[in-house]
Formats: structure tokens, sequence, C-alpha cells
């Protein structure tokens, strides 16, 4: 994998083999960070990223100059290589080995950014429960945003706050909001 843009463009980071991960590939990424760029000044927000595994979706927004960057996995070889990685490369990312869902439940963090890569072979109600727990917790800023990476296969535009989707070949992007009601009295 490797950095896409910012002060560690094209650097090239090499996870352990033994790590159970999918890393986002470099496409993928690059096409989701095009969006992100057209909504967000990266100086300015805090991200949280969830099933982190190889850590390269905080790499980018730390490269990018994101100072605010919490990263989630449940495996400890993850999150001894995040940790490792952003050392040496002196990013400011707060790692935390935990169960996602059990971390959403608890953390008192609120983020402008949300992305969750979990395991494509999730059930589709594992990745929806992502969503339900951030939007009953209200665990995003205002303006902010969840994306969930997920397999061509999984369907989540029925969540009432799914956005819209962006497909990259076999991987999809979906993107969900706060939904804002607008008081009719004003």
């Amino acid at each position: 994998m490797r950095i896409i843009s910012g002060k560690y463009k094209s650097k090239r980071i090499s996870a352990p083999k033994n790590l159970p991960v999918r890393p986002t590939t470099d496409m993928a990424k690059e096409s989701l960070f095009n969006i992100l760029n057209n909504l967000y000044y990266f100086d300015n927000i805090s991200v949280l990223d969830l099933f982190a595994g190889t850590g390269n979706i905080s790499y980018e927004f730390a490269s990018r100059g994101t100072e605010t960057i919490y990263a989630v996995d449940a495996h400890f070889a993850c999150i001894k290589f995040i940790n490792q990685t952003s050392k040496e490369l002196d990013m400011d990312i707060t790692s935390y080995k935990s169960d996602v869902y059990k971390f959403l439940e608890k953390t008192p963090l609120k983020t402008d950014v949300i992305f969750a890569d979990p395991p494509y072979d999730f059930e589709e109600t594992q990745f929806l429960k992502i969503a339900d727990i951030i939007f009953e917790r209200n665990l995003l800023n205002e303006d902010g945003v969840l994306i969930i990476e997920h397999s061509k296969h999984t369907d989540l535009t029925k969540h009432p706050n799914h956005s819209y989707d962006k497909r990259y070949g076999g991987n999809v992007f979906s993107f969900f909001e706060a939904i804002t009601t607008i008081d009719e009295d004003e």
C-alpha cells in the first residue's frame, strides 16, 4: 500500500503478511479522498477509523494534515503495527484495541469523519448496526459523514441515514449523514 497525497506522498508501507486485513486498494482510496477533499479541509477535521487494520486510511488522513485521528481494531497485531508505523512517520494517531461495537457503545468521542472497513463477509445487519449505533449515539459532529466500505454484494441503501454510494470495481463506499429536520415554525 502507498500513501496517495500529502506530506508522505508515494511512501510505500509494507504490512506484515500475518495481519488479518484487506487494505483498501490505492485506486479506491484515491477516489475516496478526491470526494473528501471537496468536502473538508483535512487540517480542520477529526477522524475515527474503525476496523483500522493496517492503518492505511489513518495514514492517508495524517499525511494530508489531519491531526486528530483515532484508529480502532480488535487485533493486537494491527494496533501494534499502527503504533509502530505512526511513530516512525511522526503521525499523531491514537489507537484503541477494542471490539468496534463495544467501542462505539462507550466512546465519548465525536468526530467529523468516521470511516469503517469491516470484513466483507459480515452480514448486512452487522454493517447496518455500525450506522445505527453512530447515529443513535450522535457520534458525528455537525456536517459529519460516516463512510462504510463494503463489497458490491452488500446493500446498505435502506438505512435512513444513507446518502449515496460510490462504486470502484468490487468496492463500494456508502456515505451516511445525520438527518436534519427543518422546523416549520421558522
